[in-house]
């Protein structure tokens, strides 16, 4: 049985490890309000950059690259992962549908190529040997669209280039605080562009052609943004709640030990008292 001493020192550090857990938690919690707030905040101008692309898409007969679907040779699949750990089954189950996709799909690393965001996915398909054409580090808690947009931009260009004839999106989807769920979204070539929004009669100038060669390079670029903090709310709100449960898990130890150290102190003192007893009986 550990002695009194080690089982107090023990409960000491655990008390400490919930000490920051519970820290961890609480930052967490509202870096979370934060993102969840700039992920809603961003869908109304998402909505209606849908609604005006669409609208020119449904009254255009365009050959712009980005519409127009081509034989796949080489698929690009975008990964948004988190520079930190930590964070629960965040990184690991978007990770683990991409690979899963992947095995699937390809017969060989050059089907396929990675561009990813965030330390833990770049480390991942390192280690895997799988080819990486572009990464991005470091982007903050709370991104604004110029943290990505020329990571976006290299990206869409690209497609364009034909170094991919698709790209698919993989980023966890923030459901609420304890719900996180791995979507996966094709994003080029855009085919599946929702025409059935537009309500308003736009007239174009110089023409829609010449509009769709701005727009849509922005159109994509802000569903990777869109992407991008709709997962960053996910990696806070998973965060938050790995955190609570180390807490708790600590709490449920530190019980455990107090148990075991006031067991422990019980039959010290009754071994203590026989010995006594037992002393001024013999001399008696």
């Amino acid at each position: 049985m550990a002695s009194l001493r080690d089982i107090q020192s023990k409960i000491k550090s655990t008390k400490k490890t919930s000490q920051i857990t519970k820290a961890m938690e609480m930052v967490s919690a509202a870096k979370l309000n934060r993102a969840d707030t700039n992920a809603k905040q961003f869908v109304p101008y998402m909505e209606k950059m849908q609604e005006v692309v669409g609208s020119i898409a449904k009254g255009v007969n365009s050959r712009h690259p980005m519409l127009v679907t081509r034989p796949v040779k080489k698929t690009g699949y975008i990964v948004i992962t988190s520079d930190r750990g930590l964070a629960g089954a965040f990184n690991s189950s978007v990770l683990r549908s991409v690979t899963n996709a992947i095995k699937e799909r390809h017969q060989s690393n050059d089907e396929f190529a990675i561009v990813v965001i965030g330390r833990i996915g770049r480390d991942y398909f390192k280690r895997l040997g799988y080819p990486i054409v572009e990464e991005v580090l470091g982007v903050p808690d709370q991104p604004s669209f110029e943290d990505i947009q020329k990571f976006a931009n290299r990206t869409i260009q690209m497609y364009e280039d034909g170094i991919f004839d698709e790209l698919n999106l993989f980023y966890n989807h923030f459901i609420s605080k304890i719900s996180q769920e791995v979507t996966e979204k094709k994003l080029l070539p855009l085919t599946d562009i929702d025409t059935g929004k537009a309500t308003t009669n736009y007239e174009f100038e110089p023409d829609e052609d010449e509009i769709l060669k701005v727009l849509l390079p922005q159109y994509a670029e802000s569903l990777i943004y869109g992407a991008l903090l709709d997962s960053k709310a996910s990696e806070h709100a998973s965060r938050m709640t790995a955190m609570k449960n180390a807490t708790d898990n600590a709490n449920e130890v530190i019980h455990k030990y107090t148990l075991h150290f006031n067991r422990a102190r019980q039959a010290a003192i009754t071994q203590e008292i026989t010995e006594i007893v037992g002393g001024a009986a013999a001399l008696g």
